[in-house]
């Protein structure tokens, strides 16, 4: 069975920084794509980008320029860095990965910004 797996959460002041991490129980370049999504209280998960088996990384519109999300094949691991946080930021963050026509999702981590 395919597990996702985040970490990184938590409570971040405005301006600050945060590195999330999904860690999969497969290979990740067995993966057609993983990416990132944030699901805001009382709204439906929303694309925050995704990165292609060859690397490439796609971002939605509203995040260019302080989302950033790489990779390292050897921990099976893809990151998400964040920089200049703002309150709007605050969210649940979800790794999703699609293998073989499947679609994975992790559990989730919480990010809260706030001073």
């Amino acid at each position: 069975q395919v597990q996702l797996v985040e970490s990184g959460g938590g409570l971040v002041q405005p301006g600050g920084s945060l590195r999330l991490s999904c860690a999969a129980s497969r290979n990740i370049f067995s993966f057609n794509s993983m990416g990132w999504y944030r699901q805001f209280p009382g709204k439906q998960r929303e694309l925050v980008g995704s990165l292609t088996p060859t690397g490439s990384a796609n971002y939605a519109d509203t995040v260019k320029g302080r989302f950033t999300i790489s990779r390292d094949g050897a921990k099976n691991t893809v990151y998400l860095e964040i920089v200049s946080l703002k309150p709007e930021d605050t969210a649940v963050y979800y790794c999703n990965g699609i293998r073989f026509g499947n679609t994975y999702w992790g559990q989730g981590t919480q990010v809260t910004v706030s001073s």
